[in-house]
C-alpha cells in the first residue's frame, strides 16, 4: 500500500490545536465529490447528499469554533469522468478542504462495490493522519458506508463519532421489495444485509445521529433495533441563500447577476423555450434524478390528463443529466422511456419540457426563478422523500411548492408555509393544488413571500452550522476553549498515531516459562523500561485472545496495547477509551486475510492424513485451522495436499506437535507488517522477540529481530543472519539485552 504524503501545514506540532479550534473530519465516499460544478442527477451515486456534504464542510469552515474541516472521499482516475477527482487536496475555503484517498482502484464504480474497500481507506486516513501530524477532535460520516469508515475511526482515536444516514437501508429494501424485486435480486445488487447490520451498529455506537427532520427519526430510523437506544438531533439543511436569491431581484432595475448568471438565463430559456409554443405561460417545474421513487411520470399522468392544467400553464422536467438514454442504468433508463411514451400518450408536445443536460451549479437557480418570474411553481411529486433540499431552493427564490406529504417536505413546508403538501399517489390532489396555486395569485403571492423569508430564517448554511456547534461542543474537551490535543477519549490508536518504536514479542517460553515464570523480575524491568523509554508494547502468541487475556491476568505481564493471537491470524488492540478496558478487533486485517481463504477446503484437501489430527473446538478459529502432529515429516504431505487442492495458505509447525493452517496473508511476521504499515512505524524501529518455529517468520524481518537465550533447536538456523540478535540472557532479560542491542532502549550505562 503505497504511503500517502498530504498538503498539510507542515509547521504543526503533531495533534496540536490551532486558536482553539475543533479539527472536524468528514467522509462521503460515494458518488463525485468537487467544490463546484457538481455533477448532480449524473448517476443514482451523485445525488443531494455530494451536495450537502461540500456545503456543510464550507458552513462549518467558516464557524469561528472550527479551526479545520477536512472531507473525506474516494480518488478517482477514470477517463469517463472529470480529472477534478484525481487531486488529493482541494481547497474549499481557508478553513475547509476536500483529502481525496483512493478507495477500490482508481476507476469510477458504483457504491454497492466499494464495502471490501473501507478498511483499507481506513488505513489510508490513519497514515494521512500521521503525515500530517494532527488527529481530529471529532469524525463525522455520511451514509453507512462512509459511516463505517468514521466508526472505525472513532474507534481507534477515541473521539467522538456523528452519523447522518442520508436514506437508510431498511427503507431502501421496502421500497425495492415493493417494486417487486425478490430478496435475493436486491442482495446481490445493493447488498442490503450488509448495509442494514452496519447501519445497526452505527445507532449503537454514534454520540450523536443526526437527521434532518423528526419524520426521518420517526418513521425511518425506528425500523432499527438499535433505535431505542441511539441519541438524534434534528438538524435541517441549509442552502446557499445568496444562490438562490428571490427572483424579484433579477427585476430590479441596476441588479447585476454577474456574467455567469446573465448566460444561464439566456440558456435556460432557450433550453425550455424550444420545447414549447408558448413559452410565456407560467412554469410547473420538476427537478429530480430519472429515480422511480421520484414518481416523475406520476406528475405526466396527472398534467397529461388535465386540459384545463395544460391551459393554464407548461411543464418543465429535469430528470438528471444524460447524453444518450441506452447508456444509462436499468432504472433510469426504465424511467425516462416511460416519460417519453407518456408525453407522447397525451401528445403534449409543445407543452412539456424535457431537456437532457443542465449545469446544476448555475442553471438550477435560475431554474426556480425563471419559474418564480412566469407566476409558476415547483413540485416535488415524489413517493418517498427524505428531506427535500429543492423545496427549499424553490422556496428561498420565491417559487411556491407542491410536495409530497412524506417525510421531510412536512417540516419544511409546515415551517415555511410556502406551499402545498398533496398525496403523491392522488392524481386529482396534485392536480388541485397546482392549479390551487397558479390560478389564485393571492395565494401565490403568499406563498412565495412566505418562502423567502422561512428560508433565510430557519435553513441558512449559517444556522446550520450554528446548531452543529451546539450539538458537538459537549462531545469535546473544547467547551471552555481547553487544549483537544487528546480528546475526551483515548483511544487504542492515538498513541500508536505518535510513537516512533514498538516490542512485538511471543508470549510462551519468550516472556514466560511452562509454569507461568521465566523471570519474573526482569519481566517487572521489562514494562517499566518501555513505559519510561515511550516504546509501544505488543504480544503475538499463538494463543486465542481469550487464553492470551487470561495469562496476562494470572501471571506478572505487563499489559500489552496490541494482541497478534492465534498465530497471526488476528489482531487487538487495548481500548481503554469506556468505563471498562475491552478489546477492539482490527477488522481491516481481517478483511486482508479473507482475500482466498477457504476454510473449508483446507480441512476437506487435508482430511485422511496419518496422524493428523484436528485440535479441539476452541483451538479453531475464522482464520486458523488448528492440528495435532507429532510426526514432523508429514508437513510436506500437507502442503502437497494443499498445493494439490489449488489451495494458497501458510502452513506452521511448532514444538514437534502443533500444525496450523493459516491464509496465505497470515502470520506473525505478516501481521507486524501489517502493523508497521497501518500506523507508519518505521520497520527498524519495530523489535520481535521470539523463541520458537512459529516466531521465524517474524524473526525474519524485516524487523529487529531478539532469540531469546532459551529457543528451541529450530531457529538456530536463523543465528548469524543480519537483523537478529541472540541472547545470551533467557526470557524478559534477553528481550531487555536485545532491546538495547537494537537502540530502542538505552543501555544499563545510559
Amino acid at each position: 500500500m503505497p504511503t500517502t504524503t498530504p498538503e498539510a501545514e507542515p509547521e504543526r506540532e503533531p495533534d496540536a490545536a490551532t486558536d482553539g479550534g475543533l479539527y472536524v473530519q468528514m467522509f462521503s465516499i460515494h458518488g463525485l465529490i468537487r467544490g463546484s460544478d457538481l455533477e448532480l442527477g449524473r448517476d443514482a451515486d451523485t445525488g443531494g447528499q455530494t451536495k450537502y456534504v461540500v456545503e456543510l464542510a464550507t458552513a462549518l469552515g467558516e464557524h469561528p469554533a472550527i479551526d479545520r474541516v477536512d472531507l473525506f472521499t474516494r480518488r478517482i482516475d477514470d477517463p469517463r469522468v472529470s480529472d477534478d477527482y484525481d487531486r488529493e487536496i482541494e481547497e474549499l475555503s481557508p478553513h475547509a478542504r476536500i483529502v481525496r484517498l483512493r478507495c477500490g482502484g482508481s476507476r469510477y464504480r458504483r457504491k454497492e462495490l466499494l464495502w471490501p474497500h473501507l478498511d483499507a481507506f481506513v488505513t489510508d486516513v490513519l497514515r494521512f493522519n500521521r503525515a500530517a501530524g494532527r488527529q481530529p477532535d471529532l469524525v463525522h460520516g455520511h451514509y453507512a458506508d462512509a459511516g463505517y469508515v468514521a466508526m472505525e475511526l472513532a474507534g481507534y482515536l477515541g473521539v467522538p463519532l456523528l452519523f447522518t444516514g442520508h436514506s437508510l437501508g431498511r427503507t431502501k429494501h421496502e421500497v425495492l421489495s415493493a417494486s417487486g424485486l425478490s430478496d435475493a435480486e436486491i442482495e446481490e445488487r445493493y447488498t442490503i444485509g450488509h448495509r442494514i447490520e452496519v447501519e445497526e451498529r452505527l445507532l449503537e455506537r454514534a454520540d450523536v445521529v443526526i437527521a434532518s427532520t423528526g419524520h426521518e427519526v420517526e418513521r425511518g430510523y425506528e425500523r432499527y433495533e438499535a433505535a431505542p437506544s441511539a441519541t438524534f438531533e434534528v438538524i435541517a439543511p441549509g442552502i446557499d441563500v445568496e444562490r438562490f436569491y428571490p427572483y424579484y431581484y433579477d427585476l430590479e432595475e441596476g441588479f447585476d447577476p454577474g456574467e455567469a448568471g446573465r448566460r444561464a438565463r439566456v440558456h435556460m430559456r432557450h433550453e425550455i423555450g424550444r420545447f414549447l409554443n408558448q413559452p410565456d405561460k407560467p412554469l410547473i417545474l420538476a427537478v429530480s434524478r430519472p429515480d422511480r421513487r421520484k414518481n416523475i411520470e406520476g406528475l405526466v399522468t396527472a398534467y397529461g390528463e388535465d386540459k384545463e392544467l395544460q391551459s393554464i400553464a407548461n411543464l418543465a422536467i429535469f430528470a438528471g443529466v444524460r447524453r444518450d438514454i441506452r447508456d444509462m442504468s436499468d432504472n433510469e433508463r426504465e424511467v425516462l422511456t416511460e416519460l417519453l411514451l407518456a408525453m407522447d400518450r397525451y401528445d403534449l408536445y409543445g407543452k412539456l419540457a424535457l431537456p437532457k443536460k443542465h449545469d446544476p451549479d448555475t442553471d438550477i437557480p435560475v431554474l426556480y426563478r425563471l419559474a418564480a418570474a412566469s407566476g409558476g411553481v415547483f413540485i416535488n411529486p415524489a413517493l418517498t422523500e427524505n428531506f427535500g433540499i429543492t423545496l427549499i431552493e424553490a422556496s428561498s427564490s420565491g417559487l411556491p411548492v407542491v410536495s409530497t406529504d412524506h417525510g421531510g417536505p412536512q417540516d419544511i413546508i409546515g415551517t415555511c408555509e410556502s406551499g402545498i403538501l398533496i398525496d403523491a399517489r392522488d392524481t386529482a390532489d396534485m392536480q388541485r393544488a397546482l392549479k390551487e396555486i397558479l390560478v389564485d395569485r393571492d395565494v401565490w403571492e403568499r406563498y412565495s413571500r412566505n418562502g423567502v423569508d422561512g428560508v433565510r430564517e430557519h435553513y441558512a448554511w449559517a444556522t446550520h452550522a450554528e446548531r452543529y456547534v451546539e450539538v458537538i461542543t459537549p462531545l469535546t474537551d473544547n467547551a471552555d476553549g481547553a487544549d483537544t490535543s487528546e480528546g475526551r477519549r483515548s483511544g487504542p490508536g492515538r498513541w500508536l498515531q505518535k510513537t516512533s518504536a514498538l516490542l512485538v514479542s511471543d508470549i510462551d517460553y519468550t516472556l514466560i516459562d511452562e509454569g507461568g515464570e521465566g523471570d519474573p523480575e526482569a519481566l517487572r524491568t521489562l514494562g517499566s523500561e518501555l513505559e519510561r523509554a515511550g516504546v509501544g508494547f505488543a504480544v503475538a502468541s499463538g494463543r486465542s485472545l481469550e487464553l492470551v487475556q487470561k495469562v496476562i491476568e494470572s501471571h506478572a505481564l505487563p499489559v500489552p496495547s496490541i494482541v497478534i493471537s492465534s498465530v497471526g491470524s488476528e489482531i487487538d488492540y487495548l481500548d481503554t477509551s469506556g468505563d471498562e478496558r475491552r478489546w477492539r478487533p482490527d477488522r481491516g486485517y481481517a478483511q486482508h486475510l479473507r482475500h482466498g481463504w477457504d476454510a473449508d477446503g483446507v480441512r476437506t484437501a487435508l482430511a485422511g492424513i496419518d496422524g493428523l489430527e484436528l485440535q479441539e473446538d476452541a483451538a479453531q478459529r475464522t482464520f486458523k485451522i488448528s492440528y495435532y502432529l507429532d510426526d514432523g515429516d508429514r508437513v510436506a504431505d500437507v502442503r502437497s495436499r494443499l498445493d494439490d487442492a489449488g489451495l494458497r495458505a501458510a502452513v506452521i509447525y511448532s514444538h514437534d506437535r502443533f500444525l496450523d493452517v493459516l491464509p496465505h496473508r497470515a502470520s506473525k511476521g505478516h501481521a507486524v507488517r501489517y502493523l508497521s504499515n497501518k500506523w507508519g512505524i518505521k520497520p527498524d524501529r519495530i523489535a520481535v522477540a521470539g523463541d520458537s518455529g512459529n516466531d521465524e517468520e517474524m524473526l525474519r524481518g524485516p524487523f529487529r529481530g531478539i532469540v531469546v537465550g532459551n529457543h528451541a533447536p529450530e531457529l538456530e538456523s536463523l543465528r548469524g543472519r543480519r537483523g537478529v540478535h541472540f541472547a545470551e540472557g533467557a526470557f524478559a532479560l534477553g528481550v531487555l539485552e536485545g532491546l538495547r542491542r537494537w537502540g530502542l532502549l538505552p543501555d544499563d550505562e545510559g
